[in-house]
Formats: C-alpha cells, structure tokens, sequence
C-alpha cells in the first residue's frame, strides 16, 4: 500500500477487517466508498460513481452518499441482504496530527436492524446460530435485537428440522462457524434466502454466565455463546436489554413441518408471499405490536399439552363474557406503544424524546388495564394482572421531564420541562428575562444613587457595565461600583451581581442546549434500569391482547369452543376460516368430519374444484386453532390433541432445488410417513398424479396401506383414482366419503357436500367445459372417454382427424372449418409397419447424438422411399 495516499491506506486497513460488507467511511458530510464498493454501491444504489487521486498512478473508483442522509442508503443495501460497516471519525480533526483516526462503530446487518421502513411493528426481526456437534445434533439459537428476545434449542440430526426453524422464525442472517459444512450453508441460502456470517468464539464469560443462568446443556450455552459474541462485535455498544435466554424444545409444542406450513398458509399465502389470505391474517385482531408478534408465535407453536390449552380457552371466553370490559381493554391498549422495542432503543442509545412520550403514554395506560384485568375475577387474569409492574416511579419521572412538545432531536434543546432541573431553570429564567432585569437593575440603581443619567450598556469586548457621566461622578458613594473603563466623558463600572447575571445572560443559550442533553442522558440512564421490568410488562400486556384478539374473532365469525378427546375427532358443522372470511357475501357451505376407532383414515373422492382440498385444510387449521388457545370454525368440536400436522396438497416445482412437481410430492410424503405417529394428523392430496396411471396408483395404495397398518394416524387421504375405494373393504380403519355434485342438462353441479360412500365419476370433462375449452375439444374427449370406458385402450387418431382438431382450434379464415372428426381408420403400409418395428427394436439409450440423427435420417428415407 506504499504507493497511496495516508487516508486511503487508513481505509484499506479498515476494509481488510469487513470483506464482505459496505465500508461507509467518514469524510467530513460523507460517507465515502472506494475499489469495488464504490462499483458495487453505486449500480444498487443508483448513484454517481466518480474516482479520486489516492497516491496511484490510476484515479481510484469512488462514490459516496450525504452523512444527513445515510439512513435511507444503508436500509436499502441491508434489505438487500447486504452488510455495511459504519466508519467514524474518532478524534477532533483539529486536534489529529496527520491522518484524522476511524474506526468502524458499527456493523448494520440483516439480522441487526434497530429501525427502519422494513422492520414491521408486528414482526420479530430475528438473527440466527447455528451449530454443529460431532454426535450430528445441531444447536439453534434466536436473537431479536430490537426487543432483546433470545431462545436455543437443540435439534436433532435432520438439517430439515433447522431449515424448519429458520423459515418459521422469519429469519433473514444465520451466524456460523468458518468450518460449518458448505451443503448446509448451501441449503440455507437456497431454501430460506439467508445471508451468512462467521464467528468462531463461543466463549464470553461476563456476558454468557447472566443471559445463560441456569441453563446445563454445554452445547446450547456454546450455541448462544456463538451468537453473543457476533453481536458484541458487530454491535460495540451497550446490550443491556438482551433477556434471559429461554430453552425451547421442539417437542413442546405441536410440530409443524415447513411443507405444511407453507400448504396450509399459516402465516403467508403460496402465491403472494404475503400476509393477506392466511391465518395469521383471518386472525390478527391484535391492537399492539407486541400482540401481533405473539399471535404468529403461537401460531407457529400450538401447545401439547390440555390444561395449558383450556386455560387460554377459557380466559377467551371469560373476554366473550365481559363484553363492554374487552371493548374498554381494546381501547387502552390500543395506546400502548411497542414496550419491547422502545426498551431495546434505550439500552441500545437511540431513543429519542417522543420515544420516552411515547414510553410515558403507554405507562399511564397500565393502571386502567389493571383494574378492568382484576375484575375479571378469573384464575388466568390474576395470574396476569399480579406480574403486571405499572412502574409508578418510571411514570413520575417521565411526567416531571419530558415535554409534550419535544422535538425529535435530542441536541437542540427544549426537551426537559421547567421545574424538573434548578440550574436549568436558572438559566432560561436568565434567558428569558436578562433585558428585562438589566432594565429593573437601571432603575434600581437611579433610585439608589439619585443619577438619572445612569444606563447600563453592553460591549463585546467588556460585556455588561454601568456607566455614569463624569459630572455625576461626585454623587457615587465611595466603594459602591468596581471601575472597569474610563472614557472620556465618562466612566464604566461592574458590580458582582451585573457581572454574575452577565455571565448567565451569555452563556445561557449554549448552557441550556448542553445541559438539557445531559439531564436526557442522565433520564436515560434512569430509564434504563426498569427495562427488565418494561419486558415483563410487555409480555403481560401482550398475552392479554392475543387473548381479547380470539375472543373478538370468535365472537364476530361465531366460533365454538372445542374440546377434547383421547382419540375422537368430531366437527359438526365445520367451515374452512380464511375461505369463509374471503367469501364474504356467499354463503359457506359447512360439513362434518368425524374420525374414531374404525373410522381413522377417510378416503375422499369426488370432482375437481368441489372443495376436497378446502374441507381437508379446514380440518388441519381447526386442530391448529384448537391447540393455540382459540375457538374454532364449527358449531360443534372434538378434538384429540395432535403431536403433529403433515400435508401433501397442491403441486409445485422446487425449481431452485432442482426437484420435479413429482419429486417434491414424493420428498413430503416420505417427511409425513417416516415423522408421523398415532397422534399425528395427515393430509395427502392426489398422491401419485405426477407419474403415470398405474405408477401413481400403486404408489396411492401402498401409501394408504402403510400408513394404516404401520402408523394409525388419523388420516385425510384425496383420489381421482376411483379403483382405490375398493380398500375399504379390505382396512378395517379406512372408510369411503366423497364431495356431491349434480348432473343438470349435461352440466356439473357442485354442492361442496361431504357424504359417506364413493363418488361415482371425476366430472373431469365437465370441469373442462366450465373453462370453457373449446367445443369440439370437450367433444372428442367424451368420445374417448367413452372408448376407455368400454375396455378400448387403443384409440386410432387418423391425419385429418388429428389436422381437424388443429384446425378447429384457430380461426378460420379461408373457408368452413369441419364440424366433425372423420371416423374411418386409415389403413397401415407394410413398410410403415416395418418402420414402426425398427424403431421398436432400436436401442435408443446406446445411440451416441450422431448416431441417432443418422437413425432418424434412415428412416425418413425408407418412409419417402
């Protein structure tokens, strides 16, 4: 680097320590880039790229971004899933000799965003460990930095599980090892578009011992020690809200893989990536960002275990009891700010006033949640309402400090309230009212001394002085001013008060602006030492709003409250929740789902577009509701306790993975097959409909009849292969129940009914002809059909046939098109026939390419011949 200026080998320095991030260096009102940054940074970011002389022969790539202004550059590069580095100067430039000192304050990661358009209120922004263990286990460790959140676990040694955890946490950064194996980073980037980053050390002992208090397991301290670490390094400041960590075991909970969390749509739709159209959605009636988090949280971990389900159930309806209580709890806690993220913002030295108004605002509204929780006089709400700190002291202090009308700067001044501070009073009274006490002090002093001329005048130079005319000098007492100036017809005096009050005057404006500063750090500080209680307050506050949240839904969709059975499945009247809210007008047609001993695996058939898939999905996400504490889509329910929730329905290319439609159902159903238990619940859509006929059904039965003699799971199992109804006289478990239509003048009738025994056709033409194919089209099809269904399995297409079908498909505009087949079959040559036989011998798969181009060659030749 001997051939560049000093400054550019400072950044060079700098940059060898952050590869592969964005270097934002400081240059006066700029964040600068150079060398490939600058190229980089200035094609995503669309800015000018210019170059700058550092030292070498060639001008050195250069673009940069106004300090002012940077915030809204960085978000860009981080939602990216880029890194940027944040390089400050460190000293005063004017104090610096040679080269100003910088040094990076900050790494901006995906994983640790404090704020942002993209960080949404209602969602944690996670960042991820992982690690591997010799015995194949992996350890897993969440961090929120905005709220302090943090959870491990160990999971077992199918990497699935992990991909599992970091697709329903949301997770946009993973943090491993250098050495972590490069299939599994592969799979994570691929599958769950996560950015990577390395950290070697595991160990931090003054931290890791007080997150990771009473945790045993060697390799989940190791695991969070990982991530700690990371962000201690990245992050080089203060992490005090950071919260216990919290073990999570996956078996906790009711285990739903990443297929069928996408199938069901819990929390995104398939198409639209998004939040509308999913459960989550039917679902969020949350009034803060807290609650909204805990909704997705608990979506995404039904519990397991009954008397934790009926205790959320029965403080739902406790909610739907007291109706005009809810509204007035609605109310309150609809100004209750983020408690979690305004608690990260002040550990972390970001707040700002209006985020301690906002903080104050929140806390004025516990006292009334309180009260209207205690009334409840339910076992579940007192459990609440006695963890709920209101923080009384927090509240005062901020009531005594803070002005409503503080400005979003906290280096501007008029932040603090008068009368909280002395000094500070002292000097806005000085500035408020200094002319108006020189003028009082003029005055006084005439009466004192009998001189009418005496003024008191100000100076740069001298400052505040009395002045009195030479002729007046004699009616001075002697000793009563201090002589500071003499001029020619008059003299200039000082007192201690003028000169006290003088320096107050001038020095007031600057004072106030630092001081007020201070005293806001210092509240600060202050504020800091009640986070661990702000995060418990969260936490109460935000259960109490999921819980209103599924009493309002309940109440409004007229949801019942389910209950439980060992092995009995019961719905009456059950309606799929997100399908019934986006039909809005129409009415849903409800059905009943019944699975017990001797009825455990339902076989469905009936129609495309009947509503097969909708009634097997509305019994998944009845369970689901069931076990996350909510009333569910029936006028009836009974519900045994699933363990897990498996689902192959739609079909879908893995193009990233290279993975067939046919090889994604066959990899979804193996996950279903090997995971599942007794207690499982699975649902299989037309299994087998990527192959062929007979491929696809054999797969279908033998799938049917594993699952029956190996497992016993309750099991919703749909078919167009109408052959497999006769297993129901063979499995004594398996029972036969299709989805009504109607046949009306030759038009299909879909009554979405669900009744007991097979259906008797697919309508498969008939849902053709509802999208309107062509007419012939539908024709010549019920002309095959009708052909397959005597027994023909060959059907002769002759060459006008096959032209007319061609032609009836287009417009015609030369003439009449034909509006029939012609049905006479055209005779075979003998040398079509040899030709035919030819290529039935050949041995396609040992041609090399040329050889197969001279094979098709020969042939055209002997057929033209």
């Amino acid at each position: 680097m001997a051939e560049y200026t000093p400054m550019i080998k400072q950044y060079l320095t700098i940059k060898a320590d952050y590869q592969d991030a964005f270097l934002f260096f400081r240059l006066g009102d700029f964040y600068e880039m150079f060398f490939d940054d600058a190229i980089n940074a200035s094609q995503i970011l669309e800015i000018t790229l210019t170059a700058r002389d550092g030292g070498a022969d060639e001008k050195i790539p250069m673009c940069g971004v106004p300090y002012h202004s940077a915030a809204g550059y960085i978000e860009q590069l981080v939602n990216q899933g880029y890194k940027v580095a944040i390089c400050e100067q460190t000293e005063d430039p004017k104090q610096a000799k040679g080269v100003v000192k910088r040094e990076v304050i900050q790494l901006i990661t995906p994983g640790t965003v404090m704020d942002g358009k993209n960080l949404l209120d209602k969602e944690n922004n996670f960042l991820a460990t992982v690690s591997s263990f010799s015995d194949d286990s992996f350890g897993f460790a969440l961090t929120d930095l905005t709220t302090g959140e943090n959870r491990v676990s160990l999971l077992s040694t199918q990497f699935e599980e992990v991909i599992g955890e970091i697709y329903a946490n949301g997770v946009k950064e993973v943090v491993v090892s250098t050495e972590f194996d490069d299939k599994y980073k592969k799979a994570m980037i691929e599958r769950c578009q996560v950015t990577i980053s390395y950290e070697d050390n595991c160990t931090v002992v003054e931290h890791l011992q007080q997150l990771t208090e009473g945790l045993e397991d060697e390799k989940l301290i190791l695991t969070f020690g990982r991530l700690l670490n990371y962000l201690i390094k990245t992050q080089k400041r203060s992490l005090d809200h950071l919260q216990q960590v919290r073990i999570f075991y996956t078996n906790q909970f009711m285990k739903i893989d990443l297929y069928s969390k996408r199938n069901l749509e819990l929390t995104e739709t398939i198409r639209s990536k998004g939040k509308k159209g999913s459960l989550l959605w039917l679902l969020d009636q949350t009034v803060t960002a807290m609650g909204g988090r805990l909704l997705k949280h608990w979506i995404d971990r039904p519990l397991l275990i009954k008397n934790e389900i009926e205790a959320r159930l029965n403080m739902v309806q406790t909610f739907i009891d007291h109706y005009f209580e809810r509204l007035e709890l609605r109310a309150l806690l609809k100004e209750v700010y983020d408690l979690e993220r305004l608690a990260g913002r002040v550990a972390y030295g970001n707040v700002n006033a209006r985020d301690l108004l906002q903080l104050k605002k929140s806390l004025e509204q516990v006292p009334g949640i309180y009260q209207l929780v205690t009334q409840l006089q339910h076992p579940y709400a007192d459990n609440l309402s006695k963890q709920m700190d209101r923080c009384e002291s927090l509240t005062d202090l901020l009531k005594r400090s803070i002005k409503e009308s503080a400005p979003m700067s906290i280096k501007e001044g008029d932040i603090i309230k008068d009368g909280y501070n002395a000094t500070l009073d002292q000097y806005r009274d000085a500035s408020r009212n200094g002319k108006t006490w020189i003028a009082s002090l003029e005055k006084q002093e005439r009466e004192k001394t009998g001189i009418k001329s005496l003024k008191i005048g100000y100076n740069r130079v001298f400052g505040y002085y009395i002045e009195v005319t030479k002729s007046n000098l004699q009616h001075l007492p002697e000793g009563l001013y201090e002589r500071k100036q003499t001029l020619t017809n008059a003299e200039r005096f000082i007192t201690p008060e003028l000169k006290e009050k003088e320096t107050l005057i001038l020095e007031a404006e600057e004072k106030i602006v630092q001081l007020e500063y201070d005293l806001f750090l210092d509240i600060r500080e202050q504020v800091k030492s009640y986070i661990p209680r702000l995060q418990t307050l969260a936490k109460v506050i935000s259960e109490l709003d999921v819980l209103q949240c599924f009493a309002t839904i309940s109440e409004e969709r007229h949801y019942c409250m389910p209950h439980f059975s060992e092995d009995k499945l019961y719905i009456k009247d059950g309606r799929h929740p997100v399908v019934e809210k986006v039909m809005q007008a129409q009415e849903y047609v409800p059905n009943d789902c019944v699975m017990e001993q001797g009825r455990s695996l339902l076989l469905i058939t009936g129609p495309n577009m009947s509503g097969k898939s909708t009634y097997m999905r509305q019994i998944a996400l009845t369970s689901i509701l069931a076990q996350i504490g909510c009333f569910v889509p029936a006028s009836e329910a009974v519900l045994p306790i699933y363990d897990q929730v498996f689902t192959r329905i739609g079909a879908a290319d893995d193009l990233i993975s290279g993975q067939s439609t046919f090889m994604v159902e066959m990899l979804e159903a193996k996950n279903a097959i090997v995971n599942a238990t007794s207690r499982s619940l699975l649902l299989f859509d037309e299994i087998g409909r990527g192959t062929s006929t007979y491929d696809g059904m054999a797969l279908a039965q033998a799938i049917i009849e594993y699952i029956h003699q190996n497992i016993g799971a309750h099991t919703l199992f749909s078919t167009h292969y109408h052959e497999l109804t006769d297993l129901e006289a063979g499995l004594e478990n398996l029972v036969n129940v299709h989805v009504s239509a109607i046949e009306e003048n030759d038009n299909v009738v879909f009554l979405h009914k669900i009744k007991e025994g097979a259906a008797d056709k697919s309508y498969g033409i008939h849902v053709a002809k509802l999208a309107e194919l062509p007419e012939n089209l539908i024709e010549r099809a019920k002309e095959i059909l009708n052909h397959l269904e005597q027994g023909e399995k060959e059907i002769a297409v002759t060459k006008e046939e096959s032209m007319d079908l061609t032609d009836n498909l287009q417009l015609s505009f030369f003439g009449e098109t034909k509006s029939s087949y012609q049905k006479e079959e055209k005779h075979v040559s003998t040398k079509e026939k040899d030709v035919l036989k030819s290529i039935k011998d050949m041995d396609i798969l040992g041609l090399t390419p040329l050889e197969a181009i001279n094979k098709l060659y020969e042939i055209q030749k002997q057929l033209k011949g």
